[in-house]
C-alpha cells in the first residue's frame, strides 16, 4: 500500500522518543521470541536433552537477521504468527528446525517478550519521571521565596510562594514514581510453564512423572528464566497458559497515576499564563497562532495534557481484559493488548519529554507575581491589620466592622468599576488606624508561613533519595521533534 494512503499513529511521528519505540518494535518483539528459543534449547541440553553444539550455533547465528518478508508469507499461510517464525528461522537454521520452539506454547515466547518489555519501558518511566522531579525541585528551591497569591476553589486565598508550588507538582510526580518503582520491583517473569500452565509437555521430555524429571523441569523453568536476564526466584509462582493479565491493568493503572500528575501541573501552568505569571518556555520563530500573531500558546503543556488524558482513558479495557479470561485462557486478549500494551508506554514517553522540557525552561514574571498579589493582599491583611489596631489601643468589635464595611466596598468597587483595590487608602483616612503601619502589615512575606522551609525540606527528604538513585540518567535532556 502507498505510505500516503495508510494511517500513521502520531504516537511514533510526534509523540514517542526513539528509544521508547524501539522497546515495542518488531525488531525487538521478534529478536527476543529468538533469544527465548536459544535459552530454552541451551537450557534443555544442559539439562540432558539430545540437543547438539552445531543446533545451538545455529540458533546463536541468527538471533538478528530475521526475514520480515518470509515471516509475513508463512504468517499468510499458516495464520499463526508464532509458528511464522519458527519456520522463518527453521529455514535459516536448518538442523535446529526439530528442537526450536520444542515443548514449549505461543505464549512462551509472546508472554515472556512482553514482560521484558514492560520491564524496559517501565525504566525509561521511571528516569524521566525522576529528571523532571528534578528540575521542578531546582526550580522550587530558586522561587522558594517569592510570595505568590494562592488559590483555592481557583478564589483567590492565603498566599503561598511560587517555590512552594513547584514542590506539589514534584510531590505528585514523586508519588507517581513510587508507583512505578513498585510495579518494577514486583514484576515477574513468566518463565516455562507449558500449554495451560502444567508444563506437562516438559515433564514428558524429560522422562515423565518421576522425581528427576519434575526436578529437571523446575531447573529448565529457572535456567531459562536467568538466561534472559531476570532474578530465578523472581517467576510468577502459577499460570494458566498466559501470564496473569491483571498484571496489564496495574501497570498502566501505575502509568496513569504519572499521568494525572503531570495533567495537574500542565494544567496549573495553563492557568498561571493566562494570568501571565509563568510561561511554558517559547521558541524564538514559534508561532502561537496561525491568526493572532501576539498570542503565545502553551502548546506543550496542552500537549501534556491531551497525551496525558490518552493514558489515564486507557485503563479500563487491561482491567476487562483480565477479568474476561475464560480459565486457563482465551484468546480475545491478543488483538486488544496489541494496542492497549504498546500505547499507553508511547504516550506517556511523548508527555515525560514535554515534561522534562517545559520544567527546564519555565519562565517566570515577578512583577506581575507581586503585582496580582498585591491587588489582593489588603483583604487578606485585614486580619493582622485589626490585630494591630487592637494592640493600638482600640477596641475589636468596633474596628471589625469598619473593616468589614471599607472591605466590602472596595471589593465591589473592584468587581463592578474595574477599579483598584482601595482599601488601604479607606483605612488611612479612618482616625481608629492612625497608629498602625499598614504598610508594614502588607509585606508580602508575613503570609507565606513556613513555605520555604517546606521546600528545603521536602527537596532534602523526597528529591534527594531520587537524585541519588538516577544520578546516571537525572540530566536526560529530550529533543522535541514537534
Amino acid at each position: 500500500m502507498d505510505p500516503d494512503q495508510s494511517y500513521i499513529s502520531p504516537l511514533s511521528t510526534r509523540n514517542a522518543s526513539t528509544r521508547m519505540q524501539a522497546i515495542w518494535s518488531q525488531r525487538k518483539r521478534f529478536g527476543t521470541w529468538r533469544k527465548l528459543w536459544l535459552a530454552l534449547a541451551e537450557s534443555q541440553k544442559e539439562l540432558g536433552l539430545e540437543i547438539t553444539d552445531q543446533q545451538i550455533a545455529e540458533l546463536k547465528a541468527h538471533l538478528n537477521d530475521i526475514d520480515y518478508a518470509a515471516a509475513a508469507e508463512y504468517e499468510k499461510k499458516l495464520r499463526h504468527d508464532v509458528m511464522a517464525h519458527v519456520h522463518t528461522l527453521g529455514d535459516v537454521a536448518p538442523s535446529a528446525r526439530p528442537i526450536i520452539h520444542l515443548g514449549a506454547t505461543s505464549q512462551f515466547v509472546n508472554c515472556n517478550t512482553e514482560l521484558i518489555q514492560i520491564r524496559d519501558a517501565l525504566t525509561i518511566v521511571s528516569e524521566k519521571l525522576a529528571a523532571a522531579i528534578d528540575r521542578l525541585a531546582r526550580f522550587a528551591d530558586k522561587y522558594k521565596n517569592l510570595p505568590t497569591l494562592g488559590f483555592t476553589h481557583f478564589q483567590p486565598a492565603q498566599p503561598t510562594t511560587v517555590g512552594k508550588r513547584a514542590t506539589l507538582w514534584a510531590h505528585e510526580l514523586s508519588i507517581g514514581l513510587e508507583e512505578v518503582e513498585h510495579r518494577l520491583a514486583s514484576l515477574r517473569f513468566r518463565g516455562v510453564k507449558g500449554t495451560t500452565g502444567t508444563q506437562a509437555s516438559f515433564l514428558a521430555l524429560f522422562g515423565g512423572d518421576t522425581p528427576k524429571s519434575h526436578d529437571k523441569v523446575e531447573q529448565l523453568d529457572r535456567l531459562v528464566t536467568q538466561k534472559m536476564g531476570w532474578d530465578p526466584d523472581k517467576r510468577y509462582a502459577v499460570t494458566g497458559q498466559t501470564y496473569p493479565r491483571v498484571v496489564d491493568g496495574l501497570v498502566v493503572s501505575s502509568l496513569a497515576s504519572v499521568a494525572a500528575a503531570a495533567h495537574k501541573f500542565a494544567t496549573d501552568i495553563r492557568l498561571l499564563a493566562n494570568r501571565k505569571e509563568i510561561e511554558e518556555p517559547f521558541g524564538k520563530n514559534q508561532i502561537g497562532s496561525s491568526a493572532m500573531a501576539y498570542k503565545r500558546n502553551p502548546m506543550r503543556c496542552e500537549r501534556i495534557c491531551g497525551l496525558s488524558r490518552f493514558v489515564i482513558g486507557m485503563t479500563q479495557t487491561p482491567f476487562v481484559t483480565a477479568s474476561e479470561q475464560w480459565l486457563e485462557r482465551t484468546l480475545d486478549d491478543s488483538s486488544v493488548r496489541r494496542l492497549t500494551l504498546p500505547e499507553p508506554f508511547l504516550a506517556l514517553d511523548g508527555v515525560l519529554d514535554l515534561l522534562v522540557n517545559v520544567t527546564s525552561g519555565m519562565v517566570v514574571y515577578e512583577n506581575t507575581i507581586a503585582a496580582n498579589l498585591a491587588a489582593e493582599l489588603p483583604f487578606m491583611a485585614s486580619e493582622n491589620i485589626l490585630m494591630a489596631a487592637v494592640q493600638a489601643g482600640g477596641d475589636r468589635q468596633a474596628l471589625h466592622e469598619v473593616i468589614r464595611t471599607h472591605s466590602q466596598a472596595a471589593a465591589q468597587r473592584v468587581k463592578t468599576e474595574g477599579a483598584a483595590n482601595d482599601l488601604l487608602d479607606r483605612l488611612r483616612s479612618e482616625p481608629a488606624f492612625k497608629n498602625v503601619d499598614l504598610d508594614a502589615a502588607l509585606e508580602p512575606t508575613q503570609f507565606v508561613g513556613r513555605a520555604p522551609q517546606q521546600v528545603e525540606a521536602f527537596i532534602q527528604e523526597v528529591v534527594a533519595p531520587i537524585r541519588d538513585r538516577y544520578a546516571q540518567t537525572i540530566s536526560y535532556d529530550p529533543t522535541l521533534s514537534v
